[in-house]
């Protein structure tokens, strides 16, 4: 199987990652995966750097690259666009968990488009609520290494993600951190600060799912993170996490009361990570995504 990736961002995002981790799993089993992303995007450097096979995104690179392939996978709105070019089956990623527009470009992009991966059960009501067919959607979460747990207990570090994104909350974390009487750190390298920290807080408006939550999860650090979105798919209040309200006075009470009571901190945080290893390892995200891959190739054969 050879299949085509296109990804148009410039930062290293959460779907940049996953686009990253499903390329470099691909090849280890054999496949073939390529890549068409911004020359100067984060995700571009780091195929590259690993080797992976990589081209700078153009429409004339576009027309090079699907040549062979037997599908194009996009991973955001603009790449959706892109491939639709090429006459390939395409898969597209939907990551977001705001309405789909209902403009004509729109509603026709959606219906060209072969089969859509969402990254979540509310991001699939979404689509459906567009009037994309139920049978068109797949779920599939996303995935996040596995890492040794943290040894949280003697720290007090209560960390946050760094982002450019005015719907991720940052003043909202502030104001609750103040009212909680404790510092907060921002992160824009979950990956190394985690290792430091006791508590991540991840507040959003709206949430496709919540990767950044996963990354903490599978670090065994807990997490107090927005109802809102696909974040209750990923965090369970109360078991492997807290789930807040957007008001910093509520949020406040759980930083509090999460680093007053370790023992209850790491049951949860202990949990979290048991069911990302089972539910959310980059390993079931990989699998899954090929299974789609399979069944939209096996239905395009001439019977």
């Amino acid at each position: 199987m050879v299949t085509l990736h296109i990804d148009t961002g410039i930062e290293m995002r959460g779907g940049q990652w996953q686009a990253l981790y499903l390329l470099r799993e691909l090849r280890a089993q054999g496949h073939g995966a390529r890549l068409l992303a911004p020359k100067g995007s984060d995700l571009f450097r780091a195929a590259v750097a690993q080797q992976l096979e990589a081209r700078p995104l153009g429409r004339v690179a576009l027309l090079g690259a699907s040549t062979g392939v037997d599908l194009i996978h996009a991973h955001d709105a603009r790449a959706h666009t892109l491939a639709l070019l090429a006459g390939k089956p395409v898969v597209v990623s939907r990551r977001v968990a705001f309405p789909v527009r209902r403009s004509f470009a729109s509603r026709w992009k959606y219906r060209r488009a072969t089969h859509f991966i969402a990254v979540s059960r509310f991001v699939e009501q979404t689509l459906i609520d567009a009037g994309v067919e139920a049978g068109r959607i797949s779920v599939v979460y996303d995935g996040v290494p596995i890492t040794p747990p943290a040894r949280v207990e003697e720290r007090s570090r209560v960390l946050a993600l760094d982002s450019d994104d005015p719907g991720k909350g940052r003043k909202i974390v502030e104001q609750a951190a103040a009212l909680a009487g404790v510092p907060v750190a921002f992160s824009r390298n979950l990956s190394q600060d985690l290792t430091e920290a006791a508590l991540f807080i991840y507040i959003t408006e709206l949430e496709g799912l919540g990767s950044a939550a996963l990354v903490a999860m599978a670090h065994g650090v807990p997490v107090i993170a927005s109802r809102v979105g696909g974040l209750p798919e990923v965090v369970e209040d109360g078991v492997t996490g807290v789930l807040t309200s957007n008001e910093p006075q509520a949020i406040a009470r759980q930083i509090q009361r999460l680093l007053a009571d370790r023992p209850l901190a790491q049951r949860m945080a202990a949990r979290a990570r048991s069911r990302v290893e089972k539910e959310f390892s980059t390993e079931r995200m990989v699998h899954d995504t090929l299974r789609v891959y399979e069944r939209i190739l096996n239905c395009s054969k001439p019977a």
